[in-house]
């Protein structure tokens, strides 16, 4: 579990196979190889791998087929771009995000990015299996980077969230450029109420009919 508040970027390289050399560039470094230790989870882009071996500058991790599949660890361009790294929560640790799991829901795109006076207003859109727990002022997790919605266009599936200068700057959000590609997940939390509503029917939970109606709140004694 982490809390969505990157530690530090990196670079990531393919080793042949699935594995992958994931190393530090910030000024974090020395925290973190202190830190980490073999098999801990540790959030690349939001994407939780496993430590299998510690190097004198990162590790070295495996991505199973399915995460590269879904999530943007398998796109060609991964070999020259920044990723976030977070190191999973400790007990006792603070929590200035939210819990963020490090299980992508799915992969959006940028649609626009614009400084304002106070930070920086970027759109994104998501597919709908995502899209369906987006809510104003809710979090969202956007390259493992704990950010809260600002506004929702349910219609386009497109979220805005306003990004401070100094998360713009410490992570890779500065790189993106429109159509450029993003891992979402969704807070936990909704997908948890999800479940309870729909009274654990999956088709009911993916849009296949309404557990909660006027009628059935009405006959349960909330008028």
């Amino acid at each position: 579990m982490f809390t969505g508040l990157i530690q530090a970027l990196g670079t990531i390289k393919p080793l042949g196979g699935d594995s992958w050399q994931i190393s530090f560039i910030s000024h974090s470094l020395d925290v973190l190889n202190q830190d980490l230790e073999y098999g801990d989870s540790v959030a690349v882009d939001g994407v939780c791998l496993t430590v299998e071996k510690i190097l004198n500058d990162g590790f070295v991790a495996t991505a199973s087929p399915e995460t590269l599949r879904k999530t943007t660890l398998g796109e060609e361009s991964i070999q020259v771009q920044y990723v976030n790294i977070e190191t999973s929560l400790r007990v006792g640790s603070k929590i200035g995000g939210h819990f963020v799991m490090g299980h992508v829901d799915g992969i959006g795109q940028l649609v626009s990015s614009a400084q304002t006076a106070t930070s920086w207003e970027m759109t994104f859109s998501a597919p709908s299996h995502v899209a369906r727990y987006l809510v104003p002022k809710g979090s969202i997790a956007i390259n493992g980077i704990s950010l809260t919605v600002a506004e929702y266009n349910p219609e386009a599936m497109q979220f805005t969230v306003a990004v401070i200068p100094l998360t713009y700057a410490e992570t890779n959000l500065s790189q993106l450029k429109p159509g450029g590609s993003v891992n979402l997940e969704g807070d936990i939390l909704g997908k948890y109420v999800e479940k309870f509503l729909t009274n654990g029917n999956p088709q009911q939970s993916m849009g296949g009919g309404d557990f909660i109606t006027p009628g059935f709140l009405a006959e349960n004694g909330y008028l």
